[in-house]
């Protein structure tokens, strides 16, 4: 059990709408706890228009700061004083600092996250020996073929139905991003090191990703950053071909973790497996 809070009590949330089905508090008080910290991490969830108010109010350091999650990314990121490189790129902002100074500082660990994410379920994984596709042409493509770009990738091929968002994409990222349409689909998967679905809905428009997964490298490394289900129908596809799998909670957890020690100032403890804790409050098991 956490002991219980004191007047002095560093406080940091996630912010959403809605939000009340978000994993971040259970992570985040868990290790907190583990941690034993003087510290609480709690949910927002304002109505659209009153994201912005939310924010300000909390200038000056009333909070330490805030994750922010689905809608307000973008507005995150408008509203910050200094906003760092990563969230700049993405276009979006996940994590909100506020300084006592007044001022509202900006990051995005998102693409933290998905390296990590690799880095434990896809050991050995090297995102600059080949070219890394990204389904999908929204904010969370574009933060994905951001953190890759920042890690060395020669080359991001964004793989969208609409090929003028994918177009959208390479224009702000630049040149070592290549649009391409789902009519292009093998000449994106061939030779590629890894594959990140960052679709919600699949890129057909009724909820499947009818992508042929079997033309890529037999070492290819294939990521959905959904998880729920863990192993999605397109992992499953990419385990009967036999390719390596990176799910979407390894994402959740990874950009959990420089939020945790932004907002506290120590690591989480090593010995709290919040992956088991979200696995049982999603009513799941690992090959769910």
């Amino acid at each position: 059990m956490s002991p219980p809070l004191s007047g002095a009590a560093r406080v940091a949330g996630v912010v959403g709408a809605p939000v009340r089905h978000s994993l971040s508090p259970l992570i985040h008080n868990a290790w907190i706890a583990g941690a034993g910290l003087d510290a609480a991490y709690v949910p927002f969830s304002p109505p659209e228009s009153g994201f912005a108010a939310l924010v300000q109010g909390f200038r000056g350091g009333a909070i330490r700061g805030l994750n922010v999650t689905l809608p307000f990314k973008e507005q995150a990121l408008a509203l910050a004083d200094s906003p760092s490189a990563a969230a700049r790129a993405a276009g979006a902002a996940n994590l909100l600092l506020f300084e006592a100074d007044g001022r509202i500082l900006a990051d995005n660990t998102d693409g933290a996250g998905l390296l990590a994410a690799f880095a434990q379920q896809a050991p050995g994984f090297d995102p600059t020996a080949r070219p890394v596709v990204i389904l999908g042409a929204g904010g969370a493509a574009r933060g994905a073929a951001a953190a890759f770009l920042a890690a060395g990738a020669g080359e991001v091929r964004i793989l969208n139905r609409t090929l003028a968002r994918a177009e959208a994409i390479a224009a702000r990222l630049g040149d070592r991003v290549s649009p391409l349409g789902l009519d292009q689909a093998e000449q994106a998967f061939a030779e590629a090191g890894a594959v990140i679905n960052a679709t919600s809905a699949g890129l057909s428009g009724d909820g499947v990703l009818e992508v042929p997964l079997g033309a890529t490298p037999a070492d290819c490394v294939v990521m959905d950053m959904v998880y729920k289900p863990l192993r999605t129908p397109f992992l499953a596809q990419a385990e009967a071909e036999g390719r390596r799998s990176v799910d979407g909670l390894a994402m959740l957890i990874g950009q959990a973790v420089p939020s945790f020690t932004a907002f506290f100032g120590v690591s989480p403890p090593s010995g709290v497996d919040v992956r088991a804790l979200a696995l049982k409050t999603l009513g799941l098991s690992e090959r769910s």
